[in-house]
């Protein structure tokens, strides 16, 4: 085989200029665009990157957030329920105190009403009896209302304490002596005698009518009241039933 040196000469200079213009014009650009693409491509990464980067944050500071309101609505629930529950209670108190007081407030009308209603009762029944010894003693005869009592008078005021009737009936400070009709001169006599003998002196007595005694006597000084009368016992009976009634029952 025969080789043509000036032809391979010249097909290796072209080569090379071939080269040279392929390297000038072709691979220097392209390596500029390849190598512009690549830092457009690494800026677009590291964008993407942040990008993401903040994304992730916004999504987690959400997330926090969310997580957050939750429990602000959980604590604010469990607030409500709380205040809720407590108000219930205090209604519950309130009705209950509520309907204590207007139990007491009926019990204690109920007592009012019984305890007015057994004065009435024993009002009444003193008032009847009053008139039933009224016009039962009417038909006995006048003395029978004063000598009958003038002995029990005696017996009570010697039954009074020595300090109580060493001045009793002294003319300084006489004694009121009440009956239920006007005394004769030999009553006023006898109760004077009584009680001169009851006191151990004499003594100054005056005498006033009050026919709501119905029978008896009494004797009133300024630190001493003696009562002997039908009025006094119906009253003290007419106490006694009250007391009666006031008792609790079982």
């Amino acid at each position: 085989m025969r080789i043509d040196w000036w032809t391979l000469g010249f097909q290796t200079v072209n080569v090379l200029v071939l080269v040279w213009l392929l390297s000038r014009f072709l691979f220097k650009p392209v390596a500029k665009i390849m190598a512009d693409r690549q830092q457009a491509a690494a800026a677009i990464m590291r964008d993407a990157s942040a990008a993401r980067d903040m994304a992730e944050r916004d999504r987690k500071q959400a997330a926090e957030e969310v997580a957050s309101m939750d429990a602000l609505r959980l604590q604010r629930l469990s607030e409500v329920s709380a205040q809720t529950e407590q108000l219930r209670t205090s209604l519950l108190a309130a009705a209950r105190a509520e309907a204590n007081a207007l139990r007491a407030s009926a019990t204690e009308q109920t007592d009012l009403l019984r305890e007015n209603a057994a004065r009435a009762d024993a009002a009444r029944a003193s008032a009847f009896a009053l008139d039933i010894a009224s016009r039962l003693l009417s038909r006995l005869p006048p003395q029978a209302l004063v000598e009958g009592f003038i002995a029990p008078l005696e017996n009570a005021v010697r039954a009074l304490p020595q300090e109580n009737r060493v001045h009793l009936g002294e003319p300084s400070d006489p004694l009121r002596l009440i009956a239920p009709r006007a005394l004769s001169d030999d009553e006023s006599k006898q109760c004077r005698m009584a009680l001169a003998r009851a006191v151990g002196h004499d003594v100054s007595l005056q005498t006033e009518v009050d026919s709501s005694l119905i029978a008896g006597l009494e004797l009133v000084a300024p630190h001493v009241v003696v009562r002997n009368s039908f009025r006094h016992d119906l009253e003290t009976l007419k106490a006694e039933l009250l007391i009666h009634d006031d008792e609790p029952h079982a």
